[in-house]
């Protein structure tokens, strides 16, 4: 079992509740899935951004929150999720309490995330200068013109830079969360997470694709279901096509037969687009290559390259 890690919500006033509810539910529903519910995996916590003891969201709820922040260490993760922008400007105050917590965490190795105009905040706090970025639509043009060292990136899902995440608001951020989790624990977790949630599980910012481990799960060949099962587990193993068929009780040739009818790819080129998008989510980690295509059970850089080359996905220009 993994070391815990906090997710603290610095909570602004006006605040969207799917901006706040949809990451707070990914990170819950992973911690079902990995820790079994009792903070195993994620702890949740609160803190108010504005430094006031309750919060009052832009559809009226009031939610009450601790204004002190709590001591993080450098695996813990803060989102600062968004407001209301339309018809005022996106661009609020940042209190010197939370510009000060929120550059100490990413200084002592922490991650930092935003959610729609939460962008705002993570620039005023100078965390995004020089950084790639992104917020929602509507208020594109205002970050690049208060911010104009953020190298905004526009119309795109979420944007990772090192440590430093942006999403583009809504229901993004729950884009951007599955993406987190797939990071600390890999993508079949983030996979059941996202078909627990009913929710597409993305691979990556730009692409609105699903996952590898989604894309090809509108069948219902059951043998092929629980094939796909052993692989979204065990893909950074070595497993050969006997092993995997011998533990479904058919030959290789049935398997190969049922699964290329059900996914359109052999067990084999599964099992590598798995790879090819663990490695890739590592490499927006800031992961070299090499130590990416290792993790991902890949021999070495030169083999990533090459299946990337000859993916399906890559020549279908997803990548």
């Amino acid at each position: 079992m993994p070391l815990p890690r906090t997710v603290v919500f610095a909570v602004p006033a006006d605040v969207h509740l799917l901006d706040l509810a949809g990451p707070t539910q990914v990170f819950s529903t992973a911690d079902d899935v990995v820790g079994g519910g009792v903070g195993g995996a994620y702890r949740l916590g609160y803190v108010s951004l504005d430094g006031s003891d309750a919060v009052v969201s832009h559809q009226g709820l009031r939610l009450p929150v601790p204004r002190d922040w709590p001591e993080l260490g450098d695996r813990d993760l803060v989102v600062v999720p968004g407001w209301r922008v339309g018809g005022r400007a996106a661009a609020r105050p940042l209190p010197q309490v939370a510009r000060t917590a929120l550059v100490a965490h990413h200084e002592r190795g922490g991650r930092i995330a935003s959610v729609c105009a939460g962008a705002f905040a993570l620039a005023a706090a100078g965390l995004l200068n020089g950084r790639r970025a992104t917020t929602h639509h509507d208020v594109q043009d205002e970050l690049a013109r208060r911010h104009p060292t953020v190298q905004v990136v526009r119309d795109v899902l979420f944007v990772v830079d090192g440590r430093i995440a942006t999403s583009a608001g809504i229901a993004s951020g729950i884009d951007l969360a599955l993406h987190l989790v797939a990071a600390d624990h890999g993508p079949a977790v983030a996979a059941r997470v996202a078909r627990t949630l009913v929710v597409p599980a993305r691979r990556n910012g730009s692409a609105p694709q699903a996952s590898a481990m989604l894309r090809h799960r509108d069948h219902l060949a059951d043998l092929v279901h629980r094939a796909q099962d052993v692989l979204d587990a065990r893909f950074t193993e070595p497993l050969p096509l006997d092993e995997l068929a011998g533990s479904l009780g058919v030959s290789p040739r049935t398997l190969t037969r049922r699964f290329r009818a059900a996914t359109g790819l052999t067990p084999l080129t599964y099992q590598q687009e798995l790879r090819l998008e663990r490695a890739a989510v590592l490499q927006e980690q800031g992961w070299t290559q090499d130590a990416a295509a290792r993790a991902a059970g890949l021999a070495d850089a030169r083999v990533l390259r090459r299946l990337r080359a000859a993916s399906p996905s890559a020549r279908a220009g997803s990548r």
